[in-house]
């Protein structure tokens, strides 16, 4: 399938989705099985019914066709809600889901929705039912880099200069700490490093105990302790106003995550539970009942009832 930053000057007839690419992945599948730890991985633009087709016959094809569809939605809750809906109704039995946020090819999350919404992005991300995949730079809420001309490396942008065709803001070097180099390297990196580098990089985040860093830490944390956040169900998907929420159930926990992706300050309707995070890191062990409360661009994972 072609992807590059100039596909839409083409009909797609010939080069995008054609059904006998199935054969190949097939095939690649066959020769993957016979290795042991392997994950078979298909990086694939296509709307949810396309999609899921790349599972496979008899889930013979890719273990996880790349689901893209978070990375170009609106960011607003009933949007969201309908996409979780749809492509957990449209996944082949025993399929395994998966969730993209971001990746070289795209303006970073906290350019497209703002760095404080990245960090609802990162609850979403990491309680939604399958594997995440996280784009580096992600969990310490890095944004785009402006690349001056004569920096640029991305052919499109080379091919085209000034039509924004070109990716490189987004594929700026990892900070790790604030020597001149970011600890990334001990030359020139390729690419310019964020002017703000020296004070949003790993070694300074993680002695904010409040950081982005930490929020994903403790997400992470969350997940590996919690059966439910990997393999337990997804249900009750709804959006009020801008608050998305599910539930995580199983038969020995329950969760709910409530996300407020709007700018306002919400409430919404809920039975009992103890708060077990929210993305400011700062609520927990907090008793819930009747309704909770949510501050703008927070979101929260409560401890129901079973």
């Amino acid at each position: 399938m072609f992807n590059g930053p100039s596909a839409n000057r083409l009909l797609p007839i010939y080069n995008a989705d054609r059904p006998e690419i199935q054969e190949f992945v097939a095939a690649m599948r066959t020769v993957l099985d016979a290795y042991p730890e392997r994950v078979f991985i298909g990086e694939i633009y296509l709307s949810v019914k396309q999609l899921v087709s790349f599972y496979g016959k008899d889930l013979r094809g890719a273990n996880l066709p790349f689901n893209f569809q978070l990375i170009l939605c609106a960011w607003n809750a009933e949007t969201i809600a309908q996409i979780i809906r749809d492509y957990e109704a449209a996944l082949p039995k025993g399929a395994w889901p998966n969730w993209v946020l971001g990746n070289h090819d795209q303006a970073r999350i906290a350019s497209r929705i703002g760095k404080e919404q990245a960090r609802v992005a990162a609850m979403l991300l990491l309680t939604l039912r399958g594997t995440p995949t996280i784009y580096y730079g992600k969990e310490i809420g890095m944004v785009n880099v402006p690349v001056p001309s004569g920096e640029v490396q991305d052919p499109a942008e080379k091919n085209e200069p000034g039509l924004g065709l070109g990716r490189d803001p987004e594929r700026s070097p990892m900070p790790w700490d604030n020597s001149p180099h970011a600890g990334f390297t001990q030359a020139k990196p390729w690419l310019p490093l964020g002017v703000d580098h020296t004070q949003l990089n790993v070694a300074s985040l993680s002695l904010q105990s409040d950081s982005i860093l930490n929020l994903y830490r403790r997400l992470i944390r969350l997940r590996r302790k919690n059966e439910v956040m990997i393999s337990g169900g997804i249900e009750n998907i709804k959006a009020e106003g801008s608050v998305l929420s599910y539930d995580r159930r199983d038969d020995t926990q329950h969760f709910v995550i409530l996300l407020n992706l709007g700018h306002e300050p919400q409430e919404s309707v809920f039975g009992k539970g103890q708060i077990v995070t929210s993305t400011f890191l700062d609520r927990a062990k907090e008793f819930i009942s009747g309704k909770v409360s949510l501050r703008p661009a927070e979101g929260l994972i409560v401890a129901g009832e079973i």
